[in-house]
């Protein structure tokens, strides 16, 4: 089932028999599935957990193709106030600009951020680069006090959480 929430409209090409007018319509469908699965994710009163955002974040970063740094912008009870894409870089690395990412998380005035990024290449183990960048955010963004609770590496099929590895 995740396979097909993920199915881009190149996969579907691949269904023989599926015509383009029906191959629209399933393509359609499935925006229409992830659309309300992220929604009802987004409305639960706390991501209290890390496996509450590994299911978020999957379903929003998991199927891309080339590699995004987004943030979760959350308040003082882990409520969501935004998700964003801040950067956006190939199928193997982005830059990150911890400016940006102090300057969005105290325009949605929040409390404490979960970074995340995807891994296109399918590995979700956190590189050596990750951990600086974790690092790296973790101290400019307690100079405005946001607390850093987590960082995410994700892919289509699993994310990896650097708290729960320690390394947060």
């Amino acid at each position: 089932m995740a396979g097909l929430l993920h199915a881009s409209t190149d996969a579907l090409k691949a269904i023989k028999g599926l015509e383009p007018a029906k191959r629209a319509e399933v393509a359609a469908v499935l925006e229409l599935a992830r659309r309300a699965l992220a929604q009802e994710l987004r409305q639960q009163a706390l991501l209290d957990s890390p496996k509450a955002v590994r299911d978020y974040l999957q379903l929003q970063l998991g199927a891309r193709q080339h590699e995004v740094f987004a943030v979760m912008s959350l308040d003082g009870q882990n409520t969501l106030l935004a998700l964003e894409e801040l950067f956006r870089g190939t199928l193997t690395q982005t830059s990150v600009y911890p400016c940006e990412v102090v300057l969005r998380a105290l325009h949605h005035h929040a409390a404490a951020v979960v970074l995340a990024h995807n891994h296109p290449s399918g590995t979700a183990q956190p590189s050596r680069a990750d951990e600086a960048l974790t690092q790296s955010l973790k101290a400019a963004l307690a100079l405005v006090d946001v607390r850093v609770l987590d960082h995410f590496i994700v892919t289509r099929n699993q994310a990896t959480s650097m708290a729960e590895l320690g390394m947060i």
